[in-house]
């Protein structure tokens, strides 16, 4: 790992993830001890807050639900207002392994923005049937457009640097998958670097995710509006 003074600002959106938030919390302050934590509490219903903040972390609330996009918005507006080098976003549901961070900041060296991505080689990882098919679209239009090859353009563990951070803070989209597809084309429009490193993903730490065959298909659709919007926006 390379030594660096620059400081560095973890981002987790959270809506009702009280189950998970501090552990989460947790094995981030034992694998990045000198890291920031912002926790970006969307409106939960639950006691997310109040338990991330009990664990140690710096806690702001929205006042109503924006969804993920709008919340990884405000952190990275915290991230220029506290004067952050370094933004690395992630879930705060646990899936996200944090081991890898050191590894993305690394990488950070001759990049602008860093995907940690699910489908390059490093864990066991899957997916099937339409959201697998979304998946695969969007990467190879993705490819092309950041000319790099990317294989996981619908993660949301990634880190950035200096004036992407403010870029992002400006311009985050807030729409679905806009925080993943739009995020990726933006920054490339915009000159800034993309490149990925292999990560492995674990199950979730707490909660429940919401899956079923229909929501596949309708992922599917809106995976390729989402494309569509992105390439159309100006």
């Amino acid at each position: 790992m390379t030594v660096t003074t620059e400081r560095v600002l973890t981002i987790l959106p959270a809506w009702n993830e009280a189950e998970s938030i501090a552990a989460v919390i947790k094995e981030l302050q034992q694998e990045v001890p000198d890291m920031d934590i912002l926790v970006v509490d969307d409106c939960s219903r639950d006691a997310t807050a109040a338990v991330a903040r009990a664990a140690g972390a710096k806690v702001v609330r929205l006042p109503y639900n924006l969804g993920v996009g709008g919340a990884r918005r405000l952190g990275y507006r915290y991230a220029v207002e506290h004067g952050y080098d370094v933004a690395v976003q992630m879930d705060a549901d646990g899936q996200h392994d944090p081991r890898y961070i050191t590894d993305m900041i690394d990488a950070l060296s001759d990049a602008d923005l860093v995907i940690g991505a699910r489908f390059a080689g490093e864990g066991a990882y899957k997916v099937a049937g339409p959201r697998q098919w979304a998946m695969k679209l969007l990467s190879k239009a993705l490819s092309a457009i950041a000319r790099t090859r990317l294989t996981d353009t619908t993660s949301g563990y990634r880190a950035c640097r200096g004036e992407l951070i403010n870029f992002y803070s400006r311009n985050f989209p807030v729409e679905y998958l806009g925080d993943t597809v739009d995020t990726i084309v933006q920054a490339k429009r915009s000159g800034y670097v993309i490149k990925q490193i292999p990560v492995s993903m674990r199950p979730r730490q707490g909660g429940t995710p919401s899956n079923s065959p229909s929501k596949a298909m309708i992922y599917l659709f809106r995976s390729g509006l989402a494309l569509l919007l992105a390439l159309v926006r100006r």
